[in-house]
């Protein structure tokens, strides 16, 4: 009986959340009981990294990181504040690409890469930003250009040593990222070492497990690449991002 009861719990949280990525009036998340980490103005309520230099900042309203963060240790943006359980809406969007071409693979069902006849990872080079929500000090879920789309737990999919249906759950079930340029809404539910995300009004991560998150922790987004020493350029996979509309409500 509660193995069902929590089912049906799921579900209509899902339901809920599949309904409001689209939604972006402030009232709405007010009404619903959520709470604002973002003031729209400065980054009050966010642990600025020591030594960053501005690379982290708000421009016209939003969060802006240009990936070139001057501090010398984590490089992440965390709220000071830490949750347990909650409903995350988070609105993000990459402003351009890395400086150049990844070779991005293809990720399968199960959790493995395309290979080819000889065994190697078939790769195709592409334009491609990298970020990610950090969830609780302890997780992730990715923000990319792959074409397995965003929202996909990377610790998770790659862990060998976990069952292969683990494994599956942790890649998005379809691709629907908006093209780099556009916004894009996220709703995650963490409660426990379950994550379920809905990528613009679409589930693409389910009740996924995540082992080691059933703990307490800030909510972060990543800093990820950064200027190639050798270069002098942004590399591949860099977070040329910003965020937006942020929202919480602790379960």
């Amino acid at each position: 009986m509660k193995k069902i009861a929590s089912i049906f719990i799921a579900t209509v949280l899902i339901c809920s959340l599949a309904s409001m990525a689209i939604a972006q009036d402030e009232s709405y998340f007010e009404e619903e009981g959520y709470t604002s980490l973002f003031n729209g103005e400065d980054l009050t309520g966010w642990k600025i990294p020591e030594g960053d230099n501005g690379h982290w900042n708000v421009i016209e309203g939003v969060i802006d990181y240009d990936a070139r963060s001057e501090a010398e240790g984590e490089k992440h943006l965390w709220s000071e504040k830490e949750y347990e359980d909650f409903k995350l809406h988070v609105e993000w969007r990459f402003k351009g690409y890395g400086d150049q071409l990844y070779n991005v693979p293809i990720i399968l069902p199960n959790g493995d890469y395309l290979k080819d006849e000889n065994g190697n990872v078939h790769r195709k080079a592409m334009p491609n930003a990298d970020s990610g929500i950090l969830l609780k000090g302890a997780g992730q879920t990715n923000l990319w250009c792959w074409p397995a789309g965003s929202g996909e737990l990377w610790s998770v999919r790659n862990d060998q040593s976990l069952p292969p249906e683990v494994r599956a759950a942790a890649i998005p079930k379809e691709n629907a990222d908006k093209p780099v340029g556009e916004w894009n809404a996220f709703d995650i539910i963490v409660k426990g070492d379950r994550i379920t995300v809905v990528n613009n009004g679409i589930v693409v991560i389910n009740n996924a497990l995540f082992p080691g998150l059933d703990t307490t922790g800030p909510i972060g987004f990543q800093h990820h690449g950064g200027v190639d020493e050798e270069t002098g350029k942004l590399g591949p996979a860099s977070s040329l991002v910003q965020f937006r509309n942020i929202w919480i409500k602790e379960l």
